[in-house]
C-alpha cells in the first residue's frame, strides 16, 4: 500500500508537470469579438512582475502550512502521551515509523498531493475553456484592418488572428480558473483547518480565529491583486477561490479524518473454552427443558406458597 501510493504521487506529480511546461496538452482557441472591452485592458507585463508574484505565492503556499504543521505535531507529540502508542508496518514487522514522523509525513504527504491536484484541476480548466485574459487583445494585437473589423459585433475565429508575441498569447488564453488563487486558497484552508482542529489554546480564545482569518485574508489578497491588475477576471478568481478550497476540505474531512489522533486498534477477544474432563474438550449441547421439570417446577412453586400460606 505504501509503493502504491509514492506510485500515484508520481503520476501526480508528473500529470502537473505536463499540464505546465510542456505542449502535450494544446489551449483551446477561442475566438473574439472585434474591440471588445472586456479584453481590451492594457498589457500589465509578464507574472514575475506583479505585485505578488509567482514566487512570492509559491513559497508562502509551501513554508507556511509545513512550518505550522511541524509545530503542531512537535508540540502534540510532547503533550499528549497517548501518541506514543501508535505505530505503522511499513514493509515488515520490525519497520515501524515513529508516531510523530507518521503524522508528520501523513499530513505533508496529503497536503503535498492537494498542491498538485489543485494545479491539475486548475491547468485543466485553463486548457479545455481557453478563456481570455481582460488584457488579451493587448497581447494578441490583431490587426482590425485585415481582419476586417467594423464593429465591435463582428466575432473573429482566425486562429493566426494574433501579431503579438505567441508565449505572451498562449499565456493569454489561460483565465479561468486562477491558478494562483486557487493554489492560495488550498493552502490556507488546509492549513487553517489543521490550526482549528489540532492546536488547543488556553487562556485566549482569539489566538486560532486571528491566524486562521489572517491567512484567508492572505489567499484573498491573491485573488484581489490579480483583479487589479488585469491578468485575471472576477469570475475565474471566484472559480479558484471554489476549487482549492474544495480540494481542501475534501482531503482534510474524507482522507486524513480531519486531522484525528489514531489509535491502536483493540486486540481481539477469544471465546473461553469450555472447562476439559481429563484432557478432553466438553462439547456444549443445548439445553431443552423437560415437560417433566416445568410439572415440577409448577409444583415447588404450589408448595411454597402453601406453606408460606400456613405460617401466615
Amino acid at each position: 500500500m505504501f509503493y502504491f501510493q509514492l506510485v500515484i504521487m508520481a503520476g501526480t506529480v508528473l500529470l502537473a508537470y505536463y499540464f505546465e511546461y510542456t505542449d502535450t496538452f494544446p489551449v483551446h482557441i477561442q475566438g473574439f469579438f472585434c474591440f471588445d472591452k472586456a479584453f481590451s485592458k492594457p498589457y500589465p507585463g509578464p507574472d514575475e512582475s506583479s505585485n505578488v508574484p509567482p514566487v512570492l505565492v509559491y513559497s508562502l503556499v509551501a513554508a507556511i502550512p509545513t512550518i505550522t504543521i511541524l509545530a503542531g505535531e512537535v508540540m502534540v507529540f510532547f503533550m499528549r502521551s497517548e501518541g506514543m502508542l501508535e505505530k505503522t508496518i511499513v514493509t515488515a514487522d520490525c519497520c515501524y515509523f515513529n508516531p510523530l514522523l507518521r503524522r508528520i509525513v501523513r499530513f505533508l504527504g496529503v497536503y503535498t498531493f492537494g498542491v498538485f491536484t489543485t494545479t491539475i484541476f486548475a491547468s485543466a480548466g485553463q486548457v479545455v475553456t481557453g478563456n481570455q485574459t481582460p488584457h488579451f487583445l493587448s497581447a494578441c494585437r490583431p490587426n482590425y484592418t485585415a481582419l476586417g473589423c467594423h464593429s465591435n459585433l463582428q466575432y473573429i475565429t482566425e486562429r493566426k488572428a494574433c501579431t503579438g508575441n505567441p508565449l505572451i498569447v498562449a499565456s493569454a488564453r489561460k483565465s479561468f480558473p486562477s491558478k494562483d488563487a486557487a493554489l492560495s486558497v488550498f493552502s490556507a484552508v488546509y492549513t487553517v483547518m489543521y490550526v482549528t482542529l489540532v492546536f488547543r489554546t488556553k487562556g485566549t480564545r482569539l489566538t486560532k480565529p486571528t491566524l486562521s482569518l489572517t491567512l484567508l485574508c492572505l489567499a484573498m489578497l491573491v485573488g484581489v491583486v490579480r483583479v487589479a491588475e488585469y491578468r485575471n477576471h472576477w469570475a475565474d478568481v471566484l472559480a479558484g477561490y471554489f476549487t482549492g478550497g474544495a480540494i481542501a476540505v475534501f482531503l482534510v474531512t474524507c482522507v486524513i479524518n480531519s486531522f484525528q489522533q489514531t489509535k491502536p486498534p483493540p486486540m481481539p477477544v477469544r471465546p473461553q473454552r469450555p472447562e476439559s474432563v481429563l484432557g478432553m474438550p466438553m462439547v456444549a449441547l443445548p439445553c431443552v427443558e423437560s415437560p417433566l421439570e416445568k410439572l415440577s417446577g409448577t409444583q415447588v412453586r404450589g408448595g411454597s406458597g402453601l406453606v408460606a400460606g400456613l405460617h401466615t
